[in-house]
């Protein structure tokens, strides 16, 4: 009895401090986002403030997700809800959601919004979908991502969901990377910019523009062996436009390599980061695509 006793403070400190860490839990707020930079870029400025969800499955792509009722349910009790804008994830012009929660990270460039042709097309078991005439991928060109790195800060703030000195200190140092990226990415694709090129699907408009390449796009399935008709498209293509260098959504048989190979082209792997990468973060896995492309300019520069 009397050990209990002496043990009573204690336990009550421990009791305590059990109670606040679990009320500090139920205060975190959550936040969903459309797709990984946004992830990236909320969880970067949110800190331990805030939760945030990434809700797509990884075989699917996101701009074409058809969310369930529960998860529908679950994005709408959401503090924050972080849409790319410029069309990307049209799920949500089919769903109700609460306006007041709502962020349109790309509101404050819609001026630099790229337009496209409409192409309808399927992937797999995604069914018949379309670009709807907007290139949506603007994360591809950090300048635009920092656009919307600022519209989250500003939302983290309003919303009272972390404290604005916070949301200032990490705004600045994601400010800072982002910078460094593109200066870097500016600086190594110099060379690129003389050498055409041809991406499997229509991602980079946005990339393009930016550090001032010519990609010409296909619409192949992602990471998929190409079938002989689309073998012969590029072909065409690279004669038609003196294209060196293909540029793969996603890594493909090693035989899809060869066959592009055999067509005068080099290849290289440039995940468009819509989902996490398997590996790295958004800074480093931009950065290796950038020098994947940049190696490959430089070795066919002057030839």
């Amino acid at each position: 009895m009397r050990e209990l006793m002496a043990m009573g403070p204690r336990l009550c400190l421990a009791l305590a401090l059990c109670t606040a860490s679990t009320a500090a839990a139920q205060e975190r707020g959550e936040i969903v986002a459309v797709n990984y930079p946004l992830l990236y870029m909320a969880e970067r400025l949110a800190g331990d403030a805030a939760e945030v969800v990434y809700p797509v499955p990884g075989d699917v792509d996101p701009s074409f997700w058809r969310p369930r009722i529960s998860d529908i349910s679950a994005i709408q009790s959401a503090d924050l809800i972080l849409l790319n804008g410029a069309g990307f994830a049209t799920w949500i012009d089919r769903v109700s959601l609460p306006r007041s929660r709502v962020v349109n990270t790309s509101a404050a460039v819609e001026d630099q919004f790229i337009v496209t042709q409409s192409i309808t097309h399927s992937h797999g078991d995604g069914g018949e979908h379309s670009h709807e005439g907007l290139a949506s991928y603007t994360w591809l060109d950090p300048q635009l991502a920092l656009a919307q790195a600022q519209a989250i800060a500003t939302a983290l703030s309003r919303k009272g969901l972390v404290a604005e000195d916070d949301v200032a200190d990490r705004l600045a140092a994601l400010t800072a990377d982002l910078g460094a990226l593109d200066a870097e990415a500016a600086a190594s694709l110099g060379p690129a910019q003389s050498i055409p090129m041809i991406a499997t699907h229509p991602r980079y408009q946005y990339f393009a523009r930016r550090y001032g390449l010519s990609i010409t796009s296909l619409e192949w399935e992602a990471g998929a062996m190409p079938t002989e008709e689309e073998l012969a498209r590029l072909q065409e293509l690279a004669e038609s436009t003196g294209a060196r260098i293909l540029i793969w959504e996603a890594a493909p048989p090693a035989e899809a390599i060869d066959a592009v190979a055999a067509l005068g082209l080099q290849s290289t792997v440039f995940p468009p980061l819509e989902h996490p990468h398997p590996a790295l973060d958004f800074d480093a896995a931009f950065a290796t695509s950038v020098e994947g492309i940049a190696d490959l300019a430089r070795g066919l520069e002057g030839q």
